[in-house]
């Protein structure tokens, strides 16, 4: 093998490489080694780092390689060849990681308590900062001429990330109780809690954690349609009041039930309805429905003008006291009545 003179890494036409492994070990005293920005060079001999090189120009000798001297036992003066691994570690921050949770976090939102389906994305940014801890975590095994391209080393720490930020976000919303709808406006302080967090996991690989974002935190539009029901049934509670909204419940219960053709005890099974009173239920429905109110025997609410069971005391809709007014004389009035057109009274 050719004796090698300049030992340099121009880079690759992208910046997507993280270490490259001169293609050559023989090396001579006073080869000419080239370290270009955001570049380190690593010597290695046997396994051993035996020095590193920052960006500059170096002539390599015994006086800048005493490692290497004491490992291979160099001879002072001459072009002396020996062999030697020379890595070049890409020291530029790296910004464009991006990672997502490829299985969702399945938890109870704590405010509707609707199961949910969460997923989150984000980006994070890395630098190497100990070359000679990544050599010896990373780099080992290396063939000759490799090259160890960014989206390797994202593959292979992407399940830190995972696990840190799915931590993260459950703990947010089971913990501190926030819900999922609520829980975008806690993206700054959810990314600054997983960054303190992945911070001494990429240290033990030579790395420092430059930034780290999470983008998005989302679920399935079916998820959504369950709390969105829920607001919407809250919505109508807070509009139409306790009262109307509990009366307006029960007709759609008994709707739904009144139409179920599989069975009236199978509909309120689910709703928490014991079997025998929902059977007693569909029973009283099935008559209603098989013996409808005519309209003789019903009377109009002095309210909201709903027609009511003839004997209701108060109208189900709006709750108003439909009660007979009696005059003293004994002459029944309807509502609205100022005086008895029989006696002539002020009601």
């Amino acid at each position: 093998m050719a004796i090698i003179d300049v030992v340099r890494f121009d880079g690759l036409k992208s910046r997507d490489w993280l270490i490259y492994k001169y293609p050559s070990e023989e090396l001579v005293l006073g080869t000419q080694l080239i370290v270009q920005e955001g570049q380190v060079a690593l010597f290695v001999s046997g396994g051993v780092v035996a020095d590193v090189f920052y960006p500059g120009t170096y002539k390599l000798a015994t006086d800048n390689l005493p490692i290497l001297k004491n490992l291979i036992n160099l001879p002072f003066g001459g072009k002396t060849p020996f062999s030697a691994e020379v890595y070049f570690i890409n020291t530029i921050v790296i910004l464009d990681i991006n990672w997502g949770t490829i299985d969702p976090i399945q938890l109870i939102d704590p405010k509707y308590y609707v199961k949910l389906r969460i997923r989150a994305f984000g980006q994070m940014g890395l630098k190497v900062f100990d070359v000679t801890t990544l050599f010896k975590e990373v780099i080992g095994g290396l063939q000759k001429a490799d090259i160890v391209k960014l989206d390797k080393i994202k593959e292979y720490y992407r399940g830190i990330l995972v696990i840190k930020a799915k931590s993260a976000i459950a703990d947010a919303i089971i913990t501190n109780g926030i819900s999922a709808l609520e829980i975008s406006t806690k993206l700054e302080s959810l990314s600054e809690k997983v960054m303190e967090q992945i911070k001494p996991e990429f240290g033990k690989y030579g790395f420092s954690v430059a930034n780290f974002y999470i983008q998005s935190i989302n679920f399935p539009d079916e998820d959504f349609e369950k709390i969105n029901e829920i607001l919407e049934d809250k919505a109508a509670f807070e509009i139409m009041g306790e009262g109307r909204y509990a009366t307006k419940r029960s007709f759609d219960v008994y709707e739904g039930a009144a139409n179920n053709q599989s069975g009236v005890a199978g509909a309120f099974a689910a709703g928490g309805i014991g079997l025998g009173t929902a059977m007693r239920m569909g029973a009283s429905m099935n008559q209603t429905v098989g013996n409808p109110i005519h309209r003789e025997d019903t009377k109009m609410c002095g309210s909201c003008g709903m027609q009511i069971p003839i004997n209701s005391k108060f109208c189900p809709e709006c709750g108003f006291n439909n009660s007979e007014i009696v005059c003293e004389c004994g002459n029944k009035l309807p509502h609205g009545t100022k005086f008895c057109p029989e006696c002539g009274k002020k009601v």
